[in-house]
């Protein structure tokens, strides 16, 4: 699948990482992608064994051991804190460390989010990882978000756009069904960053009834030997807009 993007991208947007779910943060993942000169960054079991890198204290001697202490998830060497933050009684700890997994071929550039309840004292904890020993801690958080963004853009088009409801079965038509969904989710998001403008608050499924109201009268209006005073028109737009809404209706914005 991997090489199938390659060759439709035609070398035109570099590739470098290739971020995927917790399910594919093992070996196999990993060497995959390295086959095809991306860098992986995933997600490990949270009660993953992982060790430090061994340093041998006696620099005279050589020593073919590798692995050194085990990681304990509840003191975790204060060297390794990256940046800490308290909100709303939550204190966020991240931890960056280069690290060894006995089921990894190679280190790995490990990041830890340590979330403590200040109030209870509970704690949980986050494992990401990326084969890539150089990016930031940063840069492996902000990419392993970009792909909720992912799950999102497909829960909107099957909730909102057909994704999950078309019945074509040729390839062509498969093809057109899932690429307009996915092109009405980018379109909606765009005109609804415009619509929460005067709408805070405001949805996708308000939007639809917005403008789906905006098209009765459209249609309506056809139908009628003159067009409506200005006060009245502007009432029925009104009214008939904020049909199936969910949010209240705030005046005064008129789709383009």
């Amino acid at each position: 699948m991997i090489s199938s993007l390659f060759k439709l991208l035609a070398n035109s947007i570099p590739l470098t990482y290739l971020v995927v779910d917790g399910h594919f943060g093992n070996n196999n993942s990993l060497q995959m992608a390295r086959l095809v000169n991306l860098h992986i960054i995933s997600k490990l079991r949270h009660n993953s064994a992982l060790y430090f890198p061994y340093e041998n204290p006696d620099s005279s001697k050589r020593s073919r051991r590798k692995y050194g202490d085990k990681l304990d998830y509840c003191n975790i060497p204060y060297k390794y804190l990256c940046k800490s933050a308290i909100e709303d009684e939550i204190q966020t700890d991240i931890y960056q460390a280069t690290l060894i997994h006995k089921e990894f071929a190679q280190a790995l550039n490990v990041v830890i989010l340590v979330k403590t309840n200040l109030k209870t004292n509970a704690s949980s904890h986050v494992i990401l990882f990326s084969s890539d020993l150089t990016l930031s801690f940063e840069k492996i958080i902000g990419y392993y978000k970009l792909r909720f963004q992912i799950e999102f853009n497909f829960r909107d088009a099957k909730q909102f756009w057909g994704l999950e409801d078309f019945m074509n079965l040729s390839q062509t038509a498969v093809t057109n069904a899932s690429n307009l969904a996915f092109f009405m989710v980018n379109l909606s998001h765009h005109l609804l960053a415009d619509f929460q403008q005067l709408n805070p608050g405001s949805g996708i499924i308000d939007l639809k009834a917005y403008y789906r109201g905006f098209r009765y009268v459209r249609e309506m209006l056809k139908m009628l030997p003159e067009i409506p005073e200005p006060i009245l028109l502007a009432q029925i737009f009104a009214k008939l807009t904020s049909l199936g809404r969910i949010h209240p209706v705030s005046t005064g914005v008129e789709p383009s």
